[in-house]
């Protein structure tokens, strides 16, 4: 809440707060910094000393009235852009001169026991791993 001065009845900011009054260029400049296409409104705030929300507030002021393609950068960036996806390759096979294990030996030691297990390689092993590890 408020104060106000008693003898002329209007409001006033708090002790050691005061309203600072930005020109005209100035919001000029850092509402278009903030219209370019990849930048970070709340980057260009910090940048000049100002509040994200306040600058938002004065790029959505600025386009009040005004079609979102009279923007210069609006046209420049296109609403959806195709890349390439590449044809799913199945994963290579280990060449037939290394041998891959059918087993795995683990052993996993707690302070004083030491467990020793031979786990067959399959996914219910991993995920009793995983589990045993967590």
């Amino acid at each position: 809440m408020g104060t106000s001065d008693l003898s002329t009845g209007e409001p006033t900011a708090p002790a050691g707060r005061s309203w600072r009054r930005h020109s005209a260029e100035f919001k000029a400049r850092v509402i278009e910094l903030a219209r370019q296409p990849g930048v970070s409104t709340a980057a260009v705030a910090l940048a000049n000393g100002l509040n994200a929300n306040m600058l938002r507030r004065w790029v959505r002021e600025a386009d009040e009235g005004v079609p979102r393609s009279a923007h210069k950068d609006a046209a420049a960036v296109p609403a959806f852009v195709q890349l390439p996806v590449p044809q799913e390759v199945p994963p290579a096979l280990p060449p037939a001169s290394v041998q891959v294990p059918s087993r795995i030996s683990v052993e996993i030691r707690r302070g004083s026991t030491a467990v020793q297990a031979e786990l067959p390689m399959d996914a219910r092993s991993a995920a009793w791993l995983r589990e045993v590890l967590g």
